[in-house]
């Protein structure tokens, strides 16, 4: 027999006074959803780590999307992943969900995503800023965009005054310069100091594995590559075992918080992905995103982005088209150069196909709705961008 769902109403009313009472907070769960379907090891794994988040944070309440596995956790049915996705999606507009978790989700350009390690020297928490997604198609302008994306879910977590680090990459140097000219104009930002006897805002391999800054700036390639490092190098990589996952899609923007975890995540990492998301919710992440930027801008943001986007090597750009009727564009491609995207989406919205630019996992992609795919992947290669 099913439970009577008036005594289940009680029974929770029950739970939430004694939470509260144990906690001192008189607030709503924070209720983060979670797609379970897709994970190379089975809806049973991801299911493990979604109980075991709830049970040690009482203040968060697991929705599961997906089916297959029977749990005593709220579940939403779905029967594959554009199902489940889609079926996120719509919670989150509605405001029944505060955050969720999902695998392989396809971000607009402009959104990326903060990561949160646990580094092997110390144990030391670290967010590294990006992990996936593509802050901007020119690269130093992108991992500026990155270290206020990191600074925003640094903060939305309780750091309060996070130092940040710029790896030593292509590109490091001129955010450097960058942040110092934005610093100087006003914008409130805790360098971190190199670990290495030359000191430096610029950090070495020594730095990331000590975890010496709150945050690690970086591009987004290579973010997702110590992201897998940091999580599954006592496994031999088929398992990701330790962490919270690649983090929040960020933007200036974006208004939900979609963290991200990779087919290979273990239920420990599922579980920490939760926990961050539902960090994430209750500290305003998308707030503290907004707030970051208006600082950034009063600092004289705009003309540096500008003078940076002046000095990226020219494109040949297509004429500007108008778009047709907006539609879900639930399909992708992948495989048209980053430089080369908005142009592919001129061709085809001159042929008044619908297409949006988005990043996947692997790469930059072209989004379309399924029953344009096969005439839009048919026309970018007959002009040559496939």
């Amino acid at each position: 027999m099913g439970k009577n769902p008036i005594t289940v109403a009680i029974a929770e009313v029950f739970e939430e006074m004694a939470l509260a009472i144990e906690t001192g907070t008189f607030s709503k769960k924070t209720r983060v959803g979670l797609t379970i379907l897709g994970s190379e090891h089975g809806p049973e794994e991801l299911v493990r780590g979604a109980e075991l988040a709830q049970k040690q944070n009482p203040y968060i309440q697991v929705v599961v999307i997906g089916s297959g596995v029977e749990t005593e956790l709220e579940t939403v049915a779905a029967l594959d992943e554009k199902e489940a996705q889609a079926a996120m999606d719509d919670m989150l507009q509605n405001h029944t969900l505060d955050a969720a978790v999902t695998m392989h989700y396809n971000f607009p350009i402009g959104v990326s995503t903060v990561g949160r390690a646990i580094t092997p020297v110390k144990g030391k928490e670290i967010y590294l800023a990006t992990t996936t997604g593509m802050s901007a198609k020119e690269r130093v302008t992108a991992m500026l965009k990155n270290t206020v994306y990191g600074i925003a879910v640094a903060k939305a977590c309780e750091k309060a005054d996070p130092t940040v680090g710029i790896l030593n990459i292509d590109g490091a140097r001129q955010v450097e310069r960058a942040l110092k000219k934005l610093k100087e104009g006003g914008y409130s930002i805790n360098f971190a100091e190199s670990s290495r006897s030359d000191g430096g805002i610029v950090m070495r391999g020594n730095d990331l594995l000590k975890g010496v800054p709150d945050i690690m700036v970086n591009d987004s390639l290579t973010g997702n590559v110590f992201m897998k490092v940091f999580s599954a190098y006592s496994t031999g990589g088929d398992y990701e075992a330790v962490g919270y996952g690649y983090g929040p899609g960020v933007g200036e923007d974006y208004d939900r918080i979609i963290c991200i975890v990779s087919r290979a995540s273990g239920a420990p990492v599922i579980s920490g992905a939760i926990k961050f998301a539902a960090d994430c919710a209750k500290g305003n992440l998308l707030e503290k995103a907004k707030a970051e930027f208006s600082a950034v801008k009063k600092a004289g943001w705009d003309n540096l982005i500008k003078s940076l986007s002046c000095t990226a090597m020219p494109v040949k750009k297509e004429e500007e088209a108008i778009p047709p009727p907006k539609k879900p564009v639930t399909d992708s491609f992948p495989g048209v150069e980053v430089m080369q995207l908005e142009d592919a989406v001129q061709v085809l919205w001159k042929a008044n196909i619908y297409a949006e630019c988005g990043m996947g996992c692997t790469g930059p992609i072209v989004m379309v709705a399924p029953e344009d795919k096969e005439k839009a992947l048919e026309l970018l290669k007959e002009k040559e961008y496939l």
